[in-house]
């Protein structure tokens, strides 16, 4: 009985000495949890600050009033954006790069959704070896990409021809479709494709009017970022394009050579551009999950 006695006390005892712990650590952990998460909710902050504070130096620059690059602006003005729009050179290049980022973009939906496609379904010897053959592009850097392709459109003779930029910018394209459409497909109920062969269709049916249908939203999302990619892509331009010039390449040759204030109006009609193009990627984006919780 004492000995039942003395056990309970000094267990009772015990955990109301914990419970003294616990209770006297309360409040320091939850002091330290407080900090913690202002740590963190301030260095977001001064990485957020740091990401746009480029972008909002050169937005009032591009309406400003000076002859120079000058900060902040004297005066409000519109000429440069005026001066863009009226220079044939930056219409010229404006084309060019609309021209290679369209085709570029639709030649690597082609070729990434048709490879997606077979890398998520497909069943085959040395799988790995054609993933890898798409990942490629990617891995390498772009400038080691272009000396590469350098040397075999000069032997080939499209060297300084559009034709050479968009096969270089559809190769740096493709494998961000390949990833970005690959999740698309692996998130579609494959149920669906048996239930189609089931009832007759074809391999090329079921691809074109079960698989595209249903990841059209994703599909659309993807063509999006390659234009962007493609768009904004310089090395390659620079190493493959010759005298030619695209908006990227432009900027890069206007800097290189004296400080045109007319840069700021296109870096802003640049900014807008990713930012419009990044909202309907979201927009696309939800469409593309809200149609496949359908399934």
């Amino acid at each position: 009985m004492n000995s039942n006695a003395r056990d309970t006390t000094g267990s009772s005892s015990t955990s109301l000495w914990r419970g003294e712990g616990a209770r006297s650590k309360g409040p320091s952990l939850r002091l330290f949890s407080v900090v913690e998460r202002g740590l963190v909710v301030l260095l977001a902050v001064a990485t957020l600050l740091f990401l746009i504070l480029p972008i909002l130096i050169v937005l009032p620059m591009s309406f400003s009033s000076a002859e120079s690059l000058t900060f902040p602006p004297p005066g409000f003005s519109l000429r440069w954006y005026a001066v863009f729009f009226s220079d044939p050179a930056w219409m010229i290049a404006l084309r060019n790069s609309l021209i290679i980022a369209s085709i570029s973009s639709v030649l690597a939906l082609g070729m990434g959704t048709v490879g997606a496609y077979a890398l998520v379904r497909g069943r085959f010897i040395a799988r790995w070896a054609v993933e890898a053959n798409f990942m490629a592009p990617l891995v390498l850097p772009s400038i080691i990409l272009a000396i590469a392709l350098y040397i075999a459109f000069a032997r080939t003779g499209l060297l300084g021809s559009l034709a050479a930029v968009i096969i270089a910018h559809t190769l740096q394209s493709v494998p961000y479709v390949v990833i970005l459409t690959s999740v698309a497909i692996s998130s579609l109920d494959s149920r669906i494709e048996d239930a189609a062969r089931t009832l007759g269709a074809s391999g090329r049916i079921v691809f074109s009017r079960v698989v595209i249908p249903n990841v059209m939203p994703s599909i659309a999302a993807v063509g999006i970022l390659v234009f962007i990619v493609s768009f904004d892509e310089v090395i390659l331009s620079v190493f493959l394009f010759g005298s030619n010039f695209t908006i990227p390449k432009l900027m890069f040759n206007k800097l290189e050579l004296q400080i045109d204030p007319t840069i700021t109006a296109v870096a802003t009609l640049l900014i807008l551009l990713t930012v419009i193009s990044l909202g309907c990627v979201a927009l696309l984006t939800r469409r593309s999950g809200l149609l496949l919780r359908r399934f």
